[in-house]
């Protein structure tokens, strides 16, 4: 029955033209309806303008009409659907960033509180354990217009702006790779996990009366008869995740944001909109290294050009004569935000190098200091378990070589647990 259904729905995908689509109530709608035939809409603004109170759940029923109905035209499978959070950095940056550029103070006010609008997002959105595009667009969109204004704005020669845009295209390259799958856990048929069910006895364990069914409910009491018994049940509860119905090898992890466990789960990285695990964590170090030389590379072309007379780290603090100019302004303006975003990615990179030092991951150092079991120096940048560490070359080497020692295995065999 669901094999036919998954047929009908992909044959009347096929069939859509660019501008249709299926909306949330199963319904074939076109783009230029996108005001028609809404009743949470039309009610909304009845109540408006009867000055009648608005239901709790009317502004949230509207906004998932909108979006639901916010589509642009596609030619394969109708049209898609447009994520609103990809907007505002779309319209806020080059906003914000020209009104930094009119003034000395209006640029350290929005310059001080870019940051914290982003950080007071961030955490509402981690609190919430919900997924956003505004991370991605953000960082995409700024490293597009910086770059757009390092071009049209700025004179320097062309192999400086050659050597800009490879280093912009080899990050969008490995942004791409780290993109790819972090490594998800694919629950294996074989395993012991799949057909053990923790839960009450079976009112009549007679298989005749349970219609011949195989799959025996085992409980904690039947496992534990005997001692490899009830050590295989301690560690299956302990590694088993109910919320995949998978089997987690050492070092797995469960991602409440992405809804998937993870081989050597690093963490949930909202810039990417994706995990940091075991497949793509290289190249996800490999994109904060590109991005930081090419990033310290333009701010120092930037500065040189602005202040030739300065040293570039004196011209950051001190450039006069830079305001007189707006294009000169923006671009200022433009290095410092620039400046902002490598100074946090350093600091992420920094900890992202003494992690691998010490064969320790993000999500294992936050419970390791939560569990009290090691302790955190230099401001929690040092955090040794003392669990997987081989030392400083053997740490290294593992990382460098984890994604091999995957593939290399035989399909469906996961580590032992």
């Amino acid at each position: 029955m669901r094999s036919r259904a998954a047929r009908v729905a992909r044959r009347e995908e096929e069939t859509l033209c660019c501008c249709e689509y299926v909306n949330g109530r199963g319904e074939r709608s076109h783009v230029a309806a996108c005001f028609c035939d809404c009743e949470d809409l039309d009610d909304a603004c009845d109540r408006f303008l009867k000055r009648d109170p608005q239901r709790p759940e009317s502004l949230s029923k509207v906004a998932e009409v909108f979006q639901d109905r916010i589509r642009v035209p596609w030619l394969w499978g109708g049209a898609r659907r447009v994520d609103l959070s990809i907007i505002p950095p779309l319209i806020l940056l080059p906003v914000l960033l020209h009104i930094a550029a009119l003034h000395f103070l209006l640029g350290v006010a929005v310059l001080t509180a870019l940051p914290g609008l982003v950080l007071w997002y961030y955490y509402s959105t981690h609190r919430r354990k919900g997924r956003t595009l505004f991370f991605l667009s953000l960082a995409l969109f700024s490293l597009g217009y910086v770059y757009y204004l390092f071009v049209t704005e700025l004179f320097v020669s062309r192999v400086q702006t050659a050597l800009v845009t490879a280093g912009l295209v080899f990050t969008l390259v490995a942004l791409v790779l780290t993109k790819r799958d972090p490594g998800v856990v694919r629950p294996n048929p074989e395993s012991v996990h799949s057909k053990i069910k923790y839960h009450a006895p079976l009112e009549d364990p007679n298989p005749v009366l349970n219609r011949g069914t195989q799959d025996a409910a085992l409980t904690a009491t039947d496992l534990a008869g005997t001692p490899e018994r009830a050590e295989l049940t301690e560690s299956s509860r302990r590694n088993w995740c109910s919320v995949c119905e998978a089997a987690r090898p050492p070092r797995a992890g469960h991602c409440g944001i992405c809804g998937v466990c993870v081989l050597r789960l690093d963490h949930h990285c909202v810039w990417i909109n994706s995990c940091v695990g075991q497949t793509n964590h290289r190249s996800f170090l490999l994109t904060l290294l590109l991005f930081l030389l090419t990033s310290l590379y333009g701010i120092s072309l930037v500065l040189q050009s602005l202040c030739p007379e300065q040293h570039v780290f004196t011209a950051l603090l001190y450039c006069p004569g830079v305001y007189d100019q707006y294009s000169s302004a923006i671009c200022f303006t433009c290095a410092w935000y620039s400046s902002i975003v490598t100074g946090g990615l350093l600091h992420l990179l920094a900890v992202q190098a003494i992690n691998i030092s010490f064969n320790v991951t993000t999500r294992e150092a936050r419970s390791a200091l939560r569990d009290k079991t090691a302790r955190g120096a230099y401001w929690g940048l040092v955090v040794d378990p003392g669990v997987y560490s081989r030392g400083f070359c053997g740490n290294w080497a593992e990382f460098m070589t984890m994604e091999e020692d995957m593939n290399s295995r035989p399909l469906g065999q996961t580590d032992p647990v």
